[in-house]
């Protein structure tokens, strides 16, 4: 094994390594059966049998049935793969402290919250698709846009209490130590928030959360109770960071661009490939599983190494923030070996690895980097 920050546990590196592949191969086996799925749904032309039920004359109750048919198989044959990766693998590698009720409760939930976005995103693009047929990869790019600076303002108020218990933190010497960062960083918000997340799984994670008057600085019970008061302060200084450098207006103006090309270029393909496109609700409802399929694959081909690489520059550049608000190198690198140790994080993935999968820089370059910061 090549020479490691001596922050990190080297035994565990090793353990990472073999938790992240286990991890990534189902991943790559739940992409297959989603797309076989998706092409069989179509191809059997079950797709179009449920789109175009005579039985139902209202075409949004014939929407609603579809999402609930096609999301709803979906999730049977994508079940035992989530089941693996995310109960039976983290039980195995002790981050999970749900029972298997639990696991399955709470993915039911993940899949409701799941449907119910999906029908309002593809409800809204089938109005966009009927009102805008020359132009609607133009509209759903701005739609697009507009529902998830929506959904970020929503999120951390209607969202995520669905899934965890959030409560005001108490500790006042925590408190006031974290809003001298924020304040620094010229940052308000709504207030600091405990997430009960120890009661599902040991790993940690803290955010700035929310949008306008629903921001709030979020620390789950974990991170709390594993790190000292000044490794948090680095770890919410790196998120003041993104504020700083406005990576969120950055993040939307590029998610345009993003959108732009994808939906234009299925767009290309649809009208080349499917003449019953763009010609009836119904007939665009039945496309919807080629749909997805094409877009995933866009995202896979091109888009995620483009964003990935974005979100890694936009990372860099809070890390290089947090050090400068906190000017504490070794707290910096301690939260992010810790983190790296108690999250079996993979320190030093391959370069495609990185390249395809990684939105944030690996903890070995994170902490390369806090090293050159204290040299300068």
């Amino acid at each position: 094994m090549k020479e490691i920050d001596p922050l990190l546990d080297k035994e565990k590196q090793e353990k990472a390594k073999v938790y992240e592949w286990s991890g990534r191969k189902l991943g790559l086996w739940g992409m297959l059966v989603s797309g076989v799925f998706n092409l069989i749904f179509y191809f059997t032309g079950l797709s179009s049998v449920v789109a175009n039920w005579n039985a139902v004359s209202s075409v949004v109750l014939v929407f609603i049935i579809y999402m609930l048919i096609y999301a709803g198989i979906q999730e049977v044959i994508g079940l035992p793969l989530s089941y693996i990766s995310g109960f039976v693998i983290e039980k195995n590698y002790g981050f999970s402290n749900q029972t298997r009720r639990e696991w399955f409760k709470e993915h039911l939930k993940s899949f409701i919250v799941s449907l119910v976005l999906s029908i309002i995103i593809f409800g809204a693009l089938l109005i966009i698709f009927q009102k805008f047929s020359n132009s609607w990869w133009l509209v759903a790019s701005f739609f697009m846009v507009f529902f998830s600076v929506v959904i970020s303002i929503i999120f951390p108020v209607w969202i995520m209490p669905i899934f965890h218990k959030y409560e005001p933190i108490e500790d006042e010497e925590l408190k006031d130590s974290l809003r001298g960062i924020l304040e620094s960083g010229g940052l308000k918000i709504k207030g600091f928030f405990r997430e009960d997340t120890s009661r599902k799984t040991t790993k940690e994670n803290a955010m700035l959360a929310g949008l306008g008057k629903t921001k709030r600085v979020i620390l789950t019970d974990n991170i709390i109770n594993n790190m000292k008061l000044d490794e948090i302060r680095t770890v919410l200084a790196h998120e003041v960071g993104h504020y700083k450098r406005a990576h969120m207006p950055k993040m939307i103006f590029t998610g345009l661009f993003f959108n732009l090309f994808s939906f234009y270029v299925l767009h290309l393909i649809f009208t080349a490939l499917f003449p019953a496109f763009l010609t009836s609700i119904r007939a665009n409802i039945t496309l919807l599983p080629m749909f997805l399929l094409f877009l995933s694959l866009i995202d896979l081909t091109f888009l995620k190494i483009l964003q990935n690489a974005l979100v890694r520059l936009f990372e860099n550049q809070a890390d290089t923030e947090a050090l400068r608000l906190t000017g504490d190198v070794g707290a910096f690198k301690r939260a992010m070996a810790g983190l790296a140790n108690r999250n079996l994080a993979n320190a030093y993935p391959n370069f495609w690895v990185k390249l395809i999968y990684y939105s944030h820089p690996p903890i070995g370059e994170r902490l390369r980097r806090a090293e050159k910061y204290n040299e300068l």
